[in-house]
């Protein structure tokens, strides 16, 4: 720290703020104005420029007696500093005197920038950071890089200036949202503060790559990420699995509407079954796919056709026809009474290939979410309705980045209300 004699004892300083003066004088700013501008009192700013051999004027008007930088030659720069970029590309401390003397010319940042051999918004992009009241000074500039450059530095979410951040995060993440809704979420609820944005890589780096830091502490009772993972894991790379001859004849997922494919109109659904502990409870899941609302229901301890058929037909009636096109199903037995539903809903069934789950990806997408709230080996005997209808409720109201950050339950409540628009 650096000290000044007040009449009130003695006032500390820092390294930075003395660096400041000394760049604001190095540019012609004067001793006065360089004090007022950084927040210190002017027996400071004399002698710090005395000690950096700076002959300097205290008047409202005027600085350095002899601003040395500014009548810097390219050459002198470069043979006292060295080359402008490093290997790196880089702008060095003589890349820096030599912007400092183009601009004290009048040259515009383009031009500049040629001069050096760097892009021009390398130019644009280091006066922006580095100004001061206006001013650009190589001293400050410099010093400002090497403490940017400092390494380890905290986090975005550790810093104290994002507390307000941090907390939307965690709240977020205890709610089972991904990183790429949180993200979504901070655009749509804070569209003009800068201060709360957050790319979905940081949030995965403070959990992944920090794997034992706060963030991570903040939510030890919890999963962190809905997967649970700790690290990051390559995609699996199995080759394609034999394909049996199938027996759903007509059915087949060839034969469904293009509209159901390309998700171009609502009212076509992807379904199957969570099953519970020992295979004897499972739960029925249905996902629209083109606005993602999930309707689930639990099966009364027993998973045989007609039980499901039952019960899907229940689910499927509840719903406006126009949003009861088709369903795709695997090429489980449980659906095996298809052609009865069809008849008592008007609902066409469509199955999947053998061992293709991808064919209805997102009802699989949709069973993981699920498993976050009934982890593998819950006996749905014990799980109330109330229990099941929580869950649906909070898959819906969860903002989905393929939505536009949008909830199912908008998206569908939106279809709903054109539907009865006179």
């Amino acid at each position: 720290m650096w000290r000044s004699v007040v009449a009130g004892g003695l006032r500390r300083y820092s390294v930075a703020q003395r660096e400041q003066v000394l760049g604001l004088l190095e540019a012609g700013v004067s001793g006065l104005e360089a004090a007022r501008l950084v927040g210190v009192d002017r027996f400071a700013v004399a002698r710090w420029a005395k000690v950096a051999g700076m002959r300097m004027r205290m008047g409202p008007v005027g600085g350095l007696a002899d601003p040395t930088m500014a009548a810097l030659s390219v050459r002198s720069v470069r043979s006292v500093h060295g080359d402008f970029t490093d290997a790196r590309g880089r702008l060095t401390e003589a890349g820096r005197g030599l912007i400092a003397v183009r601009l004290g010319e009048g040259r515009c940042p383009a031009r500049i920038a040629a001069e050096l051999g760097v892009h021009r918004a390398s130019v644009t992009r280091e006066l922006a950071r580095n100004r001061v009241a206006g001013m650009y000074s190589v001293r400050v500039a410099q010093a400002r890089t090497v403490a940017n450059r400092a390494r380890p530095q905290l986090r975005k979410l550790d810093r104290p200036e994002h507390a307000a951040l941090r907390a939307v995060v965690v709240a977020g993440l205890t709610s089972h949202w991904s990183p790429q809704q949180i993200r979504g979420e901070l655009l749509a609820r804070f569209p003009h503060d800068e201060s709360m944005r957050i790319s979905h890589e940081t949030l995965y780096q403070a959990l992944y790559v920090q794997g034992r830091g706060s963030l991570r502490a903040e939510l030890a009772r919890e999963k962190a990420l809905r997967s649970g993972r700790t690290s990051r894991v390559p995609a699996s790379k199995l080759g394609a699995r034999p394909r049996g001859k199938s027996w759903v004849g007509d059915a087949a997922i060839t034969a469904r509407p293009a509209e159901a494919t390309d998700r171009a109109v609502a009212g076509h659904w992807e379904g199957d079954l969570v099953i519970g502990a020992r295979g004897s409870s499972a739960v029925i899941t249905l996902v629209e796919r083109a606005t993602r609302y999930v309707m689930l229901a639990r099966l009364p301890g027993r998973r045989d056709a007609a039980t499901v058929t039952d019960r899907l037909t229940t689910m499927i009636t509840t719903l406006p026809a126009h949003l009861a096109k088709t369903l795709t199903w695997d090429q489980g037995a449980e659906l095996a009474d298809h052609a009865r539903f069809t008849v008592a809903t008007d609902c066409k069934v469509y199955f999947c290939d053998p061992h293709s789950p991808w064919q209805r990806g997102t009802n699989e997408n949709t069973n993981g979410l699920i498993r976050e709230f009934f982890p593998k080996g819950t006996d749905f005997t014990t799980v109330t309705d109330e229990q099941i209808a929580h869950v649906e409720q909070l898959l819906n109201t969860r903002p989905r980045a393929t939505l536009g950050f949008h909830t199912p339950a908008s998206k569908l409540n939106a279809l709903l209300t054109v539907a009865h628009t006179p």
